[in-house]
């Protein structure tokens, strides 16, 4: 493939994205909890710090299952918040069974603590969606949708949204509230959906997993998703797990938090050594994405769309008077999703937003602005060449300001440089053969590099080409690629960090084992990388 290197632009001088578009990108969190299950704080604050932190939509997201808190804690009334407020909120909370008359339903289950736990398909339903209702008032017209982190039987951790009546006149979450209820592995409740009319059945495998699956494809199969969280940290999927699970669903099921959550974590995001795929994290990254030829570029080469996002997880960002010591940051304050939205204030539009792969993802807001296409095609969708030729146009904006770390004074990161990665597509593999337990890519490498000042050389002799400075910190590259001759894909990685830095990135680029250094807030803010979905290309 003969390559060259073309400069043009594409923006106004304040450096607003002109491509073809209608729509914005929207930054978001689709991963958060409170105290209506294991997280500290309540639903009010958490909403409240997501909006802080400039998310433009967001989900609640706690666990199925079962919990003894009743969740409320104080709701905000008037801003401004005070700390004080939030990292007391734990004590707040009250048993369930504490309440004259005991509101529980269904089967009795006690916890540890011999207080009776509600099941979380009624804590949606009754107590959790309707203060989410009152919450969104104050934050309107930003979107906050109901979600949960299922259970899912035979594996892990999942976000699930059914936007079904979220937002109806007389809104409900009645559909979420059945999903928990009737496919949580969590959820031994077999009385309380007797009232509804709601069947389970009591054996938790991974044949019900699929069967979860198809149940939101036939009844929702437009507005809504689930999300593999956190996939790598206990060893629970396979890839043919997750090929099973794009088939039975595509439209559904359709992409994993590759940079997950607990990012303040002594061991980063909890990916222990010996527990987790890969062992660790890479730069913040599950090794599924980090690792280039990996699981991802495996599934990217049965050209399945398959998506990459990033979420806080938040539980808990630490004590009022040392926010270093707890496990996570607050939604918005490192991790951010960018999805296109085609009308912003349309929650059916966000869920398409979602599944069109239409994405990228940053720590650390490395940079806030990206548009990546390839002949005017953007993430998530097919381009065919031209006479052979492919044209691949990138803007990205370095922003010239801090951001939210309050950790170390290294709060306005540099970009050093992207790379480009392009794979072959072949075949899509078939359930029962070999091929479909496949985990790698052997054709996916890093092409190109762009840089600062150009003819810098990595240790397989690859040399950046230098990109366009415009103003406003926007780095501007248009790369063509002439004789195309196979169906491909091309990503897009960038990072903070120079080739070959010591415990963070090796000759190639490529992040090292987070596992090197003792993790922490600062360390985490100090080592920043950004993501794109891809943009398929195929010979007519």
């Amino acid at each position: 493939m003969k390559k060259n290197l073309i400069i043009l632009i594409f923006l106004s001088a304040a450096g607003s994205f002109l491509f073809a578009q209608t729509g914005k990108f929207m930054k978001n969190d689709l991963h958060q909890h409170t105290t209506f299950s294991d997280g500290t704080y309540s639903l009010s604050t958490m909403m409240y710090m997501s909006n802080k932190y400039g998310l433009d939509f967001w989900a609640n997201c706690d666990h199925g299952g079962s919990s003894a808190r009743d969740g409320f804690g104080p709701l905000w009334t008037t801003p401004p918040f005070t700390k004080d407020t939030a990292w007391n909120e734990a004590g707040d909370s009250k048993w369930w069974d504490s309440y004259n008359p005991n509101p529980i339903k269904g089967s009795i289950l006690f916890g540890k603590n011999k207080h009776q736990r509600m099941w979380r398909w009624q804590s949606i339903k009754e107590y959790c969606f309707p203060q989410l209702v009152i919450v969104r008032k104050k934050y309107e017209p930003k979107i906050i949708l109901q979600s949960l982190e299922w259970n899912m039987p035979g594996h892990e951790h999942v976000a699930v949204t059914i936007l079904s009546k979220q937002f109806c006149g007389k809104p409900n979450s009645d559909a979420l509230a059945e999903f928990e209820y009737k496919f949580d592995s969590a959820d031994n409740d077999s009385l309380g959906g007797n009232e509804f009319g709601w069947t389970k059945d009591m054996k938790h495998d991974h044949k019900k997993s699929i069967d979860a699956l198809k149940w939101l494809r036939t009844n929702y199969p437009y507005d809504s998703y689930a999300l593999l969280n956190h996939p790598e940290r206990r060893k629970r999927y396979t890839a043919s797990d997750i090929r099973e699970f794009n088939d039975a669903a595509p439209d559904i099921i359709f992409g994993h938090e590759a940079i997950p959550g607990h990012q303040k974590y002594e061991i980063k995001c909890d990916y222990q050594k010996g527990k987790t795929e890969g062992d660790c994290t890479y730069g913040g990254t599950g090794i599924y994405l980090s690792k280039i030829g990996g699981l991802w570029d495996a599934l990217l080469s049965e050209g399945r769309h398959w998506w990459v996002f990033t979420n806080s997880d938040c539980h808990s960002v630490g004590k009022a008077n040392d926010m270093s010591d707890g496990e996570d940051f607050w939604p918005g304050e490192f991790a951010k999703n960018h999805t296109f939205v085609k009308s912003e204030n349309n929650p059916e539009e966000i869920i398409s937003g979602l599944r069109s792969g239409n994405t990228w993802i940053v720590t650390g807001d490395l940079i806030d602005s990206l548009d990546f296409r390839i002949n005017n095609s953007v993430m998530g969708s097919t381009a065919m060449p031209i006479n052979g030729e492919i044209t691949i146009k990138i803007l990205a904006r370095d922003p010239q300001s801090n951001n939210h770390n309050t950790y170390s004074d290294y709060r306005n990161p540099i970009l050093d440089h992207i790379d480009l990665i392009a794979g072959e597509i072949y075949e899509k593999y078939k359930p029962g053969t070999p091929e479909y337990s496949i985990t790698e890519n052997r054709s996916t490498k890093v092409i190109a590099r762009f840089d600062a000042c150009g003819n810098s050389i990595d240790s397989k002799g690859l040399v950046s080409k230098k990109w366009i400075e415009k103003p406003n910190g926007i780095k501007e590259i248009t790369f063509t690629i002439e004789n195309i001759s196979k169906n491909m894909y091309f990503r897009l990685r960038g990072t903070n960090h120079k080739l070959d830095t010591e415990n963070e990135t090796d000759g190639e680029g490529n992040p090292l084992p987070d596992d090197l250094v003792k993790n922490s807030a600062a360390n985490s803010f100090a080592d920043l990388w950004f993501y794109s979905n891809p943009v398929f290309i195929k010979i007519q």
